[in-house]
C-alpha cells in the first residue's frame, strides 16, 4: 500500500512538471524563419492583429485572441501578398507590414481627437483614405513646420475645412476609430505626406504646386 502511496505519488509529480514545462512554452521566445526572435503576444496584442487582418479582408472568423489555424492561414496568406517570409508568425516585419507598433499608446483623448478629425475630414472615403488622413494629421505633428500637438495641428487656422465650417463637433463613427488607431499604430498610407486635397473643390493655387505622391478616394496626397 505504502509502495503504490509513493508510485502515485510520483506520478503525480511527473504530471505536473509536465503541465509547467507546457505552459513555459507558451511564454517564452521562437524564432520564426526570418531569424527574428518573435515573443509570444497577449490576448489583446493578438486580437489586435486579428482585427487588423479582419480589416483588410484576410481574416473572416472571430475575435478571441486566439492564434489557431485559421489566424495562421490569414497570416500567411498576408505575408504572401506583402512579399514577407510565409511562416504564419507575426514577428517584427510582419507587425510593420500590418501598420501595427507595440508599444505605442496614446491618451484617449488623443484617439478621440483624432477620430473626430478623420470623421469630418473624410467620411465617406475608402478606409485606407480615412487612415491616410490621420496619418497626414500626425506627419504634421512630428513636422517642425507645424505645432507639434495633435490639438495644434487641428485647431492651427484654416488647415482644415471641417474646424472652419464645424463639422468638427460631430461625433465619430466606429470606421473613424478604427482608422484613427491604425494611424496611430504607425501605419501610413501617404508615406509621409504633409497635405492633401481634393483636386475637384480646391480653391488653393499653391496646394496644386505640392508634390503628389499618390491618391486614395477623392484625395491627392502630397509632400
Amino acid at each position: 500500500m505504502k509502495r503504490n502511496k509513493i508510485l502515485a505519488a510520483s506520478m503525480v509529480f511527473v504530471l505536473l512538471i509536465g503541465a509547467l514545462s507546457a505552459l513555459t512554452y507558451h511564454v517564452v521566445n521562437t524564432e520564426n524563419l526570418n531569424n527574428e526572435i518573435v515573443q509570444t503576444a497577449t490576448v489583446s496584442e493578438n486580437k489586435a492583429i486579428q482585427k487588423k487582418l479582419k480589416d483588410l479582408g484576410y481574416y473572416y472568423a472571430g475575435i478571441d485572441g486566439i492564434i489557431g489555424p485559421k489566424s495562421k492561414i490569414s497570416i500567411r496568406n498576408f505575408q504572401r501578398d506583402y512579399g514577407l517570409v510565409v511562416d504564419g508568425i507575426v514577428g517584427p516585419q510582419t507587425l510593420k507590414a500590418l501598420g501595427i507598433t507595440t508599444g505605442n499608446y496614446q491618451s484617449s483623448s488623443d484617439l478621440y481627437l483624432l477620430a473626430k478629425c478623420v470623421y469630418a475630414e473624410a467620411r465617406g472615403e475608402p478606409y485606407v483614405g480615412q487612415v491616410a488622413v490621420a496619418a497626414v494629421i500626425l506627419n504634421r505633428v512630428k513636422s517642425p513646420d507645424f505645432p507639434n500637438t495633435l490639438s495644434g495641428v487641428i485647431y492651427q487656422p484654416w488647415a482644415f475645412t471641417a474646424v472652419n465650417d464645424g463639422q468638427i463637433k460631430l461625433e465619430p463613427d466606429n470606421t473613424a476609430y478604427q482608422a484613427a488607431q491604425d494611424a496611430l499604430n504607425g501605419w501610413d498610407p501617404t508615406y509621409g505626406c504633409l497635405y492633401y486635397y481634393n483636386p475637384a473643390k480646391a480653391t488653393s493655387k499653391w496646394i496644386f504646386s505640392r508634390k503628389t505622391v499618390t491618391t486614395i478616394g477623392k484625395h491627392v496626397f502630397a509632400i
